[in-house]
């Protein structure tokens, strides 16, 4: 074969495969709950994560499965539970598994130009900060993104300078110009943005604060812990204390609504910049052949059972936003209570890629649920927290086994979401639901993949 015609092939090939692979703009959002208008809350002022969700499927029972940012991103990034990666805290992903495939790994080679800006992994839980091993062309941290100011530590504030000088907004630029960058490049790209609010504190531009009224919050109903709860449900670290010095506990009701201010006022923020992006392949025209999947790491406690921030296996900091949006699928603004996890968002990109799924994965394709919302691909889903406790949430319930490190089963949790939605009662020792108990953690078990005690 000449070189003309080696060339003439190669050039082919490459057109063919940017025609046939669709794009990748993946958000990540930190420490974000479900509380956009699309999932019912009608306080938040978020018209862009809405309009996505209009577009694409939203996914109303997405759990994570751990909530806790590093594990939970490298569960996602990997399609493994975090028994399997090790990362059972801040712990270097690579340390056990070294060889592990992440979905951008996987992405890159397969043709794609894999990169991103802000934060996707969490840098203490990959080595080289972001993994160079996953990433086409070096990902961009932006750690020294921002302006920092300095003053008292308060849980909620307004930002004291310019919206261009937030940390979120840097990012949310360096993905528009990498978005500018990419697509005029001969291969599909896959693009993370990540952005850091409303991680605590809760810092804010003034014009997000201004957009609601503080009169209008109310404290969560429900701060105990849940009657014959285990106890160990409720511990965890006091991750609000460092900026209040004040036990979560005895959060006066004043500054708890000034904390749920800055929270809302955070996620309207992002989704401001979360528009800025899609708006962007608007104008590139490349939002017909481009995939998004936008985000959050976990949810996150708002004073429920007395709790602020994370770090639980109850549904307010298990329970994540999930949004998908396949141009080649059209199924617009589809909503769906099938039970789905972060392992399966790898899978299910290899499937709209039409790539190869690695044997690795431990999650289930969603490809099904976004061409039909009554769909179904598992029977519940895992969130693990500690050393031996695993939830097993369904469409309706929340199970949870806690076990010793020796790997015995030591006591059981049961909530009702259709008779109990505060999570209120553990009703797994209730001799009426002993039945129902076996039932779920048979099923447990059956699904259980990567979970060290589940046998």
């Amino acid at each position: 074969m000449s070189f003309t015609k080696i060339i003439l092939l190669s050039l082919v090939t490459t057109i063919q495969l940017k025609a046939e692979k669709p794009n990748i703009l993946f958000i990540a959002i930190d420490d974000m709950k479900p509380i956009a208008g699309c999932y019912g809350d009608k306080l938040a002022i978020t018209p862009n994560i809405d309009k996505l969700a209009a577009q694409g499927t939203l996914f109303l029972n997405n759990q994570c499965n751990w909530s806790v940012c590093g594990p939970s991103r490298v569960s996602l990034m990997t399609s493994l539970m975090p028994d399997t990666t090790g990362v059972t805290g801040f712990k270097k992903m690579r340390a056990k598994l070294p060889e592990v495939i992440t979905l951008p790994a996987h992405l890159k080679s397969n043709g794609y130009v894999t990169t991103g800006v802000g934060k996707i992994f969490d840098h203490r839980t990959v080595d080289n900060q972001y993994d160079e091993r996953s990433w086409a062309i070096p990902f961009d941290a932006m750690k020294s993104a921002g302006v920092k100011k300095k003053g008292p530590k308060k849980a909620a504030a307004i930002f004291d300078g310019t919206i261009e000088q937030t940390k979120d907004y840097l990012v949310a630029q360096a993905g528009i110009d990498l978005l500018r960058k990419l697509s005029k490049q001969d291969k599909p790209f896959f693009l993370g943005v990540g952005f850091h609010k409303p991680h605590l504190p809760l810092i804010a531009p003034k014009k997000h604060w201004d957009l609601y009224q503080r009169d209008a919050f109310k404290i969560h109903p429900f701060q105990q812990h849940a009657k014959d709860a285990h106890p160990d449900t409720f511990k965890k670290p006091d991750e609000l204390s460092k900026y209040t010095k004040t036990p979560q506990a005895e959060t006066p009701e004043a500054l708890q609504k000034e904390i749920i201010h800055g929270y809302y006022a955070c996620v309207s923020f992002i989704d401001d910049l979360v528009g800025d992006l899609i708006t962007e392949l608007d104008t590139l025209g490349i939002a017909d052949n481009t995939i998004i999947v936008l985000w959050g790491d976990h949810g996150f406690h708002l004073g429920d059972h007395g709790l602020w921030a994370k770090h639980t296996n109850i549904e307010q900091a298990a329970r994540s936003p999930l949004i998908i949006y396949a141009p080649a699928i059209n199924k617009k603004g589809q909503q769906t209570e099938s039970p789905t996890q972060f392992l399966d968002v790898f899978p299910t990109l290899c499937e709209l890629t039409k790539t190869e799924i690695p044997d690795q994965l431990q999650g289930a394709s969603l490809v099904p649920i976004l061409k039909s919302a009554d769909a179904s691909v598992h029977n519940g889903v895992i969130t693990q927290q500690g050393a031996g406790s695993y939830a097993y949430r369904t469409k309706r319930y929340r199970y949870i086994e806690w076990y010793s490190k020796t790997g015995k089963l030591q006591a059981q949790d049961l909530y009702d979401y259709e008779t109990d939605p505060q999570e209120k009662v553990n009703i797994a020792a209730d001799p009426a639901n002993a039945d129902l108990v076996k039932q779920i953690a048979a099923k447990m078990h059956e699904e259980a993949k990567g979970c060290a005690h589940i046998k």
